[in-house]
């Protein structure tokens, strides 16, 4: 009867189902990597002090915070699928107001907009993914939106070099009279017009549906994916799992009646969301170009190993797909923190060993190239583990009732400690150097394996409706 079950499940839907839900992470990637090529042309057009400028870059990441947080409250009122054709309609408006913006709060404005759409996607398009995939290869399935969000970096910073290489630079004219950097902005307006069109042909969440006691539509929505007799025995566990709790869901359900705290799986996951920052992955991304400039590599090694790490990141994120369903995802997450504390060590040892020489850092003998193997281990180290198995856990390690608000609020804290991280390391690097910059990352990462020894849950087989905390 179960083999019978399965032959119906039609695989085929729910894998085109969630690679229409990660074009939002490559939306998502798109919209971090390209202000990466446009520094110069805000710089012409707005005339901004750096101060001025390192907000216009910063100013997304404030967007994606409030963005994760308000996603999954609204994704309880109007669904998952809705919550997602408004950030690909969001993403649209921002890429078209970022490139024609003639004044520096009208940028940010439209780069803030980008920022809802970016951090409703980060937490939507797992979440969505883990409530229609099977428990099986559930974890494959999310983990691609990794590779979406890192593929998407790397076509903004490919198309990015492309549109200044026809004009011949950034800041000068290409097409329609208009400077490269504005069209830099506007080529992501095809991907948002095409995320947009598609999610207009897939289904609801049928989970979401059950909540909403819409159960005709979500037993249909579940017969196309898995079959009339799976959908059946499905929709009753979701029924199941939710009978106890059919108030509205509220930030309050985070907690506990019983105790008056905060429930435990809420901390753990707004750990996970954290610690992910907190390792540093995205000074690396960031400030990739300015980190290799500062130990004494040329703008153009700098832009090349750039490109390197953007390689590495996909392979490490493909990896990650064919192990998360078979060793799970806690057993990632240790292996993870433990190599990128073991390369960070190394980082440290060798911006260490380093002295400043007409404002650079100097690295002697094979430091440079030590400095450079282990960082780029430390980007593949965290594209195993961290970078996709920590959106995979956040889109299905909490129980039905509070997903949600736990997600809001993890997402939320996720993007406040990316936006530190990235603010501060400029402010960092000119204080206290590079070596002791990355002690910082160093400490996080070894934290990061005890926290994880010792408060995630593996999730790996487990359906959502078993979930607890």
């Amino acid at each position: 009867m179960g083999q019978s079950a399965a032959n119906k499940e039609n695989t085929a839907l729910i894998v085109l189902i969630s690679v229409v839900a990660t074009i939002g992470g490559f939306l998502f990637g798109f919209d971090s990597g390209v202000i990466n090529g446009t520094v110069d042309g805000l710089k012409q057009a707005f005339g901004s002090t750096e101060a001025q400028l390192g907000f216009e870059v910063a100013s997304m990441l404030l967007g994606c915070a409030i963005g994760a947080f308000f996603a999954g409250r609204l994704a309880d009122r109007l669904g998952r699928r809705s919550v997602l054709i408004i950030s690909a309609v969001l993403f649209l408006l921002s890429a078209l107001g970022a490139g024609a913006a003639h004044s520096s709060l009208v940028f940010i404005a439209a780069r803030v907009v980008g920022g809802f759409a970016v951090g409703a996607a980060s937490v939507m398009s797992p979440a969505y993914i883990a409530e229609v995939a099977p428990a099986r290869y559930r974890g494959r399935l999310a983990t691609v939106q990794q590779i979406a969000i890192i593929s998407g970096l790397f076509i903004a910073f490919l198309s990015n070099y492309l549109l200044a290489k026809a004009a011949g630079a950034s800041t000068e004219p290409l097409w329609a009279g208009q400077a490269a950097w504005r069209w830099m902005f506007w080529m992501q307006a095809i991907p948002s017009l095409l995320f947009l069109l598609l999610l207009l042909f897939i289904p609801e969440s049928p989970r979401f549906l059950v909540v909403k006691r819409r159960k005709d539509e979500a037993l249909a929505v579940l017969t196309r994916l898995f079959g009339a007799e799976q959908a059946q025995a499905t929709l009753g566990e979701i029924d199941a799992s939710l009978s106890q709790d059919h108030h509205r869901p509220q930030l309050s359900d985070l907690v506990d009646k019983a105790t008056r705290k905060i429930r435990p799986i809420v901390w753990v996951g707004v750990g996970l969301a954290v610690f992910q920052q907190l390792v540093g992955i995205n000074v690396v991304f960031y400030y990739g170009a300015v980190l290799w400039q500062a130990v004494g590599f040329s703008e153009s090694d700098a832009l090349l190993i750039n490109v390197l790490s953007g390689a590495l990141s996909i392979g490490a994120c493909i990896v990650t797909v064919l192990l998360i369903d078979k060793i799970g995802r806690k057993p990632l997450l240790w292996i993870g923190s433990s190599g990128m504390a073991v390369s960070l060590a190394l980082v440290v040892y060798a911006f260490a060993s380093g002295s400043m020489v007409e404002g650079h850092l100097q690295l002697p003998g094979h430091m440079g190239t030590l400095a450079l193997v282990a960082a780029n281990a430390y980007v593949v180290f965290f594209n195993v583990s961290w970078g996709p198995v920590m959106w995979v856990m956040l889109g299905e390690m909490f129980p039905n009732q509070i997903r949600g608000s736990a997600l809001a609020v993890a997402g939320a804290a996720q993007w406040t400690a990316n936006f530190i991280v990235t603010v501060t390391f400029p402010m960092l690097l000119a204080g206290i150097g590079l070596a002791s910059t990355y002690s910082i990352y160093l400490v996080s990462a070894v934290i990061s394996v005890f926290f994880v020894i010792k408060f995630v849950r593996e999730t790996k087989g487990r359906s959502l409706e078993q979930m607890e905390g």
